[in-house]
């Protein structure tokens, strides 16, 4: 069986100022051109279809246009909301949609419950796991206390318990939006960490044959079983070194696995340069980013006069302008900024409780400043799914 694992669309999402509209109706076009041409059977979208819960209309419009274009080639389609969707809202018609050939798996109850398609070896179980907010689901999964790796682990535990009472052979697929141990993140995936921990480790997933998953950017291959598509468009500048991909997946009789990377259309290349400006403005071997869309970190003591304008003189798609002064070592700002990099909110609340008392926090103190953490990102999710 052949399929086709992309995943994190985010119809709706600008890269900075620029409208990405047309170039996800581009992409769109390159999926149903790649399914027809590539005889693909299925297709798997493992989540963040949209930007965000409530969508704005031409994003869905352009979803619309996806879905039927999809169902006129006669390839199945499995799809899974995920942490930028709202799982109701995408999961609307789930029942008269799958008529199409178009199967949305939105509901977490519902996660040891395949889709199931055959070719010419026999079944091949899809499973769906929507992003699961371990906060809203835990009592669904009956696990103690809310975590990432509890709920995915328990979702996976229905997934083998399903796939134990089905025929002898029979292959299967997760779809899964998490972030996997292994994975290498990118600036623009909305945080999902609780309790201090994001990652849940691959060996939760052990048991079948292929895990599609979304929620990072970048395609990457965890291991040959489970792997990232990626998102099939750039939104951020730390994407800037990512080749945007599906996977096409050939699954075989016995379960092997044959991964092909298919490149998908990007409209515009991503650059980043860092310098004084001035140096920008003059190096030669800088040409080759003048039709980019271009992040400049700009290293001048003092703040040039009009640094926007004057790089869009010679780079005319400048979207972001940094500025990171060279400083002496001695310098206080440089000191603080380096005690701030790469620390955690947790981390950072632990040091200001020590600055302010000469002491850090005891076990009973971390324990209130992580829940208070997990109740902001819970209230957020709460207020993003009820829009």
């Amino acid at each position: 069986m052949r399929v086709l694992h992309t995943s994190d669309w985010h119809l709706g999402r600008a890269f900075h100022r620029v409208n990405m509209l047309g170039a996800q109706a581009d992409f769109i076009g390159h999926l149903v051109a790649t399914v027809r041409e590539r005889d693909v059977d299925v297709v798997v979208v493992s989540g963040d279809v949209y930007d965000r819960a409530v969508p704005p209309l031409a994003a869905v419009e352009l979803f619309d246009d996806a879905l039927h274009r999809l169902a006129d080639l006669g390839a199945a389609t499995v799809m899974i909301s995920g942490n930028h969707d709202s799982a109701r809202r995408l999961g609307v018609g789930a029942g008269l949609i799958g008529r199409a050939g178009i199967h949305l798996r939105t509901a977490p109850a519902a996660c040891g419950e395949p889709v199931v398609l055959a070719d010419d070896h026999g079944d091949v179980a899809f499973y769906g796991l929507p992003y699961l907010e371990p906060a809203l689901v835990k009592d669904e999964f009956g696990v103690a206390r809310a975590g990432h790796e509890a709920v995915i682990g328990a979702a996976m535990d229905r997934v083998r318990a399903d796939l134990a009472t089905r025929a002898r052979g029979t292959r299967s697929v997760v779809l899964a939006h998490a972030f996997v141990t292994g994975g290498e993140a990118s600036d623009s995936e909305r945080d999902i960490t609780v309790g201090g921990v994001a990652a849940v480790p691959s060996g939760v997933f052990d048991g079948v044959d292929y895990v599609a998953l979304g929620h990072l950017h970048g395609s990457q291959a965890i291991s040959e079983r489970v792997r990232y598509s990626g998102s099939p468009l750039p939104y951020s500048f730390s994407e800037s070194a990512h080749r945007k991909t599906m996977w096409l997946i050939d699954l075989g009789a016995a379960g092997e696995i044959h991964a092909e990377r298919i490149d998908c259309p990007v409209p515009r290349p991503l650059a980043r340069v860092r310098g004084r400006l001035d140096e920008l403005l003059a190096d030669p071997d800088l040409a080759r980013h003048e039709e980019s869309w271009l992040e400049a970190t700009l290293t001048d003591p003092v703040r040039p006069d009009d640094p926007m304008a004057r790089l869009c003189e010679r780079f005319p798609h400048t979207l972001s302008l940094v500025f990171d002064p060279e400083r002496s070592p001695e310098d206080p700002d440089v000191s603080y900024a380096q005690r701030l990099k790469g620390r955690s909110d947790q981390e950072i609340a632990e040091d200001f409780v020590t600055h302010v008392r000469g002491a850090g926090p005891d076990v009973r103190e971390r324990a209130v400043l992580e829940a208070a953490f997990d109740t902001v990102r819970t209230e957020d999710t709460l207020r993003e799914v009820a829009r």
